[in-house]
């Protein structure tokens, strides 16, 4: 069975990671595929019905279809939101290495399209001497990049770009996610991450009423999804 497995991160937090990860698996699952996205860490949890529910854990286990648990699809889940080292230590967590991979790698070669998940940007610290884009790295998986357009994106693109390559990983492709709908100067800026990131575009998703994941999907360039699904 051939797999197509990537790491999702973002230019900074609260930029549509989990939206855009939702709107692949949907993709995905449109063509058959076996396909799921797994949130290694999620902080932040609220009571529902006598339950703790993260949401974004709750959104990527809905639109998977490999039978997953929720608790394989957010193996790690914590009830404070912020970073998530600062989160199990309020909590009297121990997060290690070994914990957050083990259940990844459990799970990753039952898809046959998989993404995981970062926190946050790239680089966010995880335990002692370990973050995010050393998990990148431990799980060797190519990069998508989710772009939240707004002042400053291109500098967080860029520099999120560098740091990837840095770690010897391969930046796959890259969405551009409208988090800003007054942006100035929208498509000059879309226009020179194009130029200027070396990777190919995605999607462009503009301001959604209801990002729903079939409506982000929908905004997916078709065959860049393509080659992603089915390059080497």
């Amino acid at each position: 069975m051939s797999r197509h497995h990537f790491f999702l991160t973002g230019t900074d937090t609260e930029i549509g990671k989990t939206t855009v990860s939702a709107a692949l698996v949907h993709a995905a699952v449109q063509q058959g595929l076996t396909a799921a996205a797994l949130k290694p860490i999620a902080a932040g949890q609220e009571l529902r019905e006598g339950r703790w529910v993260n949401e974004d854990v709750a959104q990527l286990h809905a639109v998977q279809n490999a039978g997953l648990l929720e608790s394989e699809v957010g193996p790690l889940q914590l009830r404070t939101p912020c970073a998530p080292h600062l989160a199990a230590r309020l909590e009297g967590v121990t997060l290690t290495r070994e914990a957050v991979l083990a259940p990844l790698r459990a799970v990753l070669p039952r898809l046959q399209f998989g993404l995981v998940e970062g926190v946050g940007g790239f680089r966010v610290p995880i335990c002692d001497g370990w973050d995010t884009a050393d998990l990148a790295t431990d799980l060797a998986l190519p990069v998508i990049l989710v772009v939240g357009l707004r002042l400053g994106c291109i500098n967080h693109a860029l520099l999120t770009a560098e740091a990837v390559a840095a770690r010897g990983l391969r930046l796959a492709g890259w969405v551009a996610n409208t988090v800003d709908g007054q942006m100035l100067q929208h498509s000059e800026n879309l226009a020179t991450l194009d130029a200027l990131l070396p990777a190919p575009r995605l999607a462009a998703v503009p301001r959604l009423e209801s990002p729903s994941p079939a409506a982000v999907a929908a905004h997916l360039d078709a065959a860049a999804l393509q080659r992603l699904m089915t390059s080497p």
